[in-house]
């Protein structure tokens, strides 16, 4: 029986006085009934345009017929056989741009929560006692190594297991993940779901190596020497951008790259670890994605009384996620939009006492197509804060393109790929945040798979 609802099944969550002071995670899932409610309203589309809007394809019918039958085994089964990481994508995918944005549902409403149905499906799977991984080709004999697990790594790597490669996974910190598990925080993303993806892929037979760091501890070409027939890099984008404004080396201002590491890699929110992180009474995040969102949001859960993200655009501008702009407000977290810094302020010890903002209104459009943001002359105002996180954006770490001859980059230090996610070295694959700069788990992951089908079909071509 079809359920005609024009609105979404609500998503139970904690209330935001009191999640504002802990890291458990923020919303709390779908019941069986819910989810076999909110599957209820999937049409089942001949032609089901929520694919066409997910990166890696997902067979988004087909899943949810599954729930309305209550086969939740045969659901989850249809989404890992293309997304490796359903329990991450539930969560963190912007689904309301991509899937969602499709479903024909919410042409007179809300669309059906394909997110919220795929993360049920999800956790229903990681709670069964025997998890076994069908459909994996004999092994091969071929190694193939890929660099950084995160989401375009992880999924490179499944992919090629699959197909029967000996695949090994090098990854320069000391737990695997990538960006989910040192940038996206406990509260939108358990880490225990990332260490349970990472756990299915050792089932696949893939080894990964930590603290490796490539580049460093080995170089592209020694992998070649050492029998690895192609390398897919997924690398990431880890360094961090800044402002360039006078009192940016102050103690106090740091990147959202570096506290967000400190707080959800180092878990400096947990007091068994002794992790240094600074202990804020007002903090001032500088930026509008979703990574502002996030250190603004630990900085509130870690102890500040005033939390504010400064924005040079208007909010409508944002790139973050309606979702977490709400959760956001309701956790606490003031806006100051339309305000740019021009000066980080200090004390006679050189710490941080508060920042110089300029008021902003919005020009003509530039090239990205948003209003420009222009100062309003003589609009000057001080922002009493301890803390500065400037969240402005990651580029490439430059170590792998400065240790290997013939690896060339964009001005932006992205690695070039053609259309196969070559780079310009023969047998060298990439994708990801290496390639594109910063970006969302879901481009990176559909990024990976077609690395993978790019590197069999080079190798078989060998």
């Amino acid at each position: 029986m079809a359920n005609m609802s024009k609105t979404k099944v609500p998503m139970p969550e904690q209330d935001p006085k009191v999640r504002a002071r802990n890291f458990k995670e923020v919303t709390l899932g779908y019941t069986e009934e819910q989810a076999v409610e909110e599957a209820n309203r999937c049409l089942s589309c001949k032609n089901p345009l929520c694919v066409q809007g997910c990166p890696v394809n997902v067979r988004i019918p087909e899943f949810i017929k599954k729930i309305q039958e209550r086969d939740f085994k045969a659901a989850h089964d249809i989404i890992f056989s293309t997304n490796a990481l359903p329990a991450v994508t539930g969560r963190v995918c912007p689904q309301e741009t991509q899937c969602e944005a499709k479903c024909v549902r919410g042409i007179k409403g809300e669309p059906v929560a394909i997110g919220r149905l795929e993360r049920f499906v999800a956790d229903w799977n990681n709670r069964q006692p025997d998890q076994k991984i069908s459909g994996r080709k004999k092994p091969n004999g071929i190694k193939v190594a890929v660099v950084g697990s995160g989401p375009a790594g992880v999924t490179c790597a499944t992919d090629l297991a699959r197909e029967g490669y000996s695949v090994t996974i090098f990854e320069a910190l000391h737990t695997p993940g990538g960006v989910l598990v040192y940038g996206i925080p406990e509260f939108r993303l358990p880490k225990d779901l990332v260490k349970y993806s990472i756990m299915k892929l050792e089932h696949l037979g893939v080894e990964i190596m930590t603290n490796m760091v490539i580049g460093r501890v080995l170089t592209i070409d020694e992998l070649f020497e050492m029998g690895y027939k192609a390398i897919f890099v997924g690398s990431g984008a880890g360094l961090p951008m800044f402002m360039n404004i006078p009192g940016e080396s102050l103690v106090g201002v740091m990147s959202a790259n570096e506290y967000l590491t400190r707080t959800n890699l180092m878990k400096a929110y947990d007091e068994n670890y002794d992790t240094p992180i600074i202990k804020s009474k007002a903090v001032a995040v500088v930026g509008g994605g979703n990574v502002a969102m996030d250190a603004a949001r630990c900085a509130m859960r870690l102890g500040a009384e005033n939390v504010y993200v400064v924005y040079r655009r208007g909010e409508a501008e944002m790139p973050a996620r309606a979702e977490e702009k709400h959760h956001a407000k309701e956790e606490g977290i003031e806006f100051k939009t339309l305000c740019n810094p021009i000066e980080i302020v200090g004390d006679e010890n050189g710490r941080v006492c508060g920042m110089k903002c300029i008021r902003m209104e919005l020009g003509e459009p530039d090239a990205s197509g948003r209003r420009r943001p222009v100062a309003v002359p003589d609009s000057e105002f001080m922002l009493d804060v301890d803390t500065v996180i400037m969240s402005l954006g990651t580029s490439p770490n430059p170590l792998i393109r400065s240790t290997t001859p013939g690896l060339e980059t964009n001005r932006k230090g992205c690695l070039i790929v053609n259309e196969n996610e070559m780079t310009t070295r023969d047998g060298v694959f990439a994708g990801g945040d290496a390639v594109t700069g910063a970006a969302t788990v879901i481009l990176a992951m559909g990024a990976g798979k077609k690395g993978a089908a790019a590197i069999d079909a080079y190798l078989k071509n060998q």
